[in-house]
């Protein structure tokens, strides 16, 4: 199964996003900032971050950094609402670090679903041909 970390320091968003992955057949990990996270996913490895950029302690920027660095088969999707600067000057910013995605809050869920469905496309072909094989 795909599993997806969400993390966002809003619980609203991060609830919301939860259960609309979770009604699409993810397991959803979720974090309220980027040192969390990476706790989370020594522990659990995942396929694909979701990430809001301004956040307490290590804030999405520097986790899709550390996830480029550490990780680079995670996939990325970066979010914002803005902060002192505008949502779309982060989200440049985090294109630039290497997301894969990116979305201004307020997004449609639907476009959010169909992206993630797309960047964990090539995961699920893969786990599914192994599980004709018969291999774990």
């Amino acid at each position: 199964m795909i599993r997806i970390l969400v993390i966002d320091d809003d619980i609203n968003i991060r609830e919301m996003l939860k259960e609309c992955l979770e009604r699409a057949e993810y397991e959803v990990l979720v974090a309220s900032d980027g040192k969390a996270a990476l706790k989370l996913h020594s522990a659990n490895p995942v396929d694909l971050i979701i990430t809001d950029i301004v956040m307490p302690e290590k804030d999405g920027l520097e986790i899709i950094m550390e996830f480029r660095r550490r990780f680079p088969a995670v996939k990325v999707i970066a979010i914002s609402g803005g902060g002192k600067i505008g949502a779309n000057e982060y989200l440049n910013i985090a294109k630039g670090l290497g997301a894969t995605k990116t979305f201004s809050k307020p997004f449609e869920l639907r476009e959010l679903l169909a992206a993630v469905r797309e960047l964990v496309q090539d995961r699920l072909s893969t786990n599914r041909s192994r599980e004709k094989e018969g291999i774990k």
